[in-house]
């Protein structure tokens, strides 16, 4: 082995010998990074986290002055194309609807928006004064700002009650809640209420139209015997 060779490994061997505990490995500036985050959250908590109870409000609950209950999505400020959706929930009893009529009319206009149920994230308890109707969700992101969503619903809920507490008959008042998607929902979800006509989802006598249905007991029994 030449002389320029062996001083050269020597000179690549000085870069793996220890250096005496001066310095510490990649583990430890990770480990100490940790530590320095863990501490600057503590020092948050310690100093910062007191003086937000100036800004604390006392939980009051909705009357029927405020019946409406709005519902946003924040990603701790960060940029994201939800935070501008908002939604409403709205028991159908506080609303300011005229007559049992206008209630009806008003469940029908709502369509697959009615729900007899308060949804699980709209904060509403489903007591008996709220639910007597059910419930009604609108929701809304079209709009780039979430003040233009909530215009946007609270337009359309006016008009809602408008229509439903308009005067004279409309062609649709009589007619049944449309509960097929409550019935979906409910296949969907699997639970056991799809099988077999459970939940309340096996066909009977109320799902046909009243002018099929015989009106005696003799008309059955003229339509299945033959006639002599």
């Amino acid at each position: 082995m030449s002389k320029a060779s062996k001083a050269d490994d020597e000179e690549i061997l000085q870069h793996f010998q220890p250096d005496g505990g001066l310095d510490v490995p990649v583990a430890g500036y990770l480990l100490h990074r940790q530590q320095r985050q863990a501490l600057y959250y503590m020092r948050l908590i310690e100093h910062e986290i007191p003086k937000l109870v100036a800004f604390r409000k006392p939980f009051v609950l909705p009357i029927a002055a405020t019946p409406l209950v709005v519902r946003s999505v924040d990603f701790a400020g960060e940029q994201h194309p939800l935070t501008a959706k908002r939604s409403v929930v709205v028991p159908v009893a506080h609303l300011p609807l005229r007559n049992e009529v206008a209630f009806h009319r008003a469940k029908l206009l709502a369509g697959v928006r009615w729900m007899p149920e308060p949804p699980r994230d709209s904060g509403i308890s489903a007591d008996e004064d709220a639910a007597k109707h059910g419930f009604i969700k609108i929701a809304c992101e079209d709009f780039p700002r979430a003040s233009m969503n909530l215009k946007w619903i609270s337009d359309t809920l006016d008009k809602l009650v408008l229509e439903a507490n308009a005067e004279g008959e409309a062609p649709y008042q009589r007619l049944p809640l449309d509960t097929r998607h409550l019935d979906s929902k409910v296949r969907k979800s699997k639970k056991g209420d799809h099988v077999r006509g459970r939940g309340g989802l096996r066909p009977s006598l109320k799902d046909f139209p009243t002018e099929w249905l015989p009106k005696r007991q003799e008309n059955v029994i003229s339509s299945i015997l033959p006639s002599q």
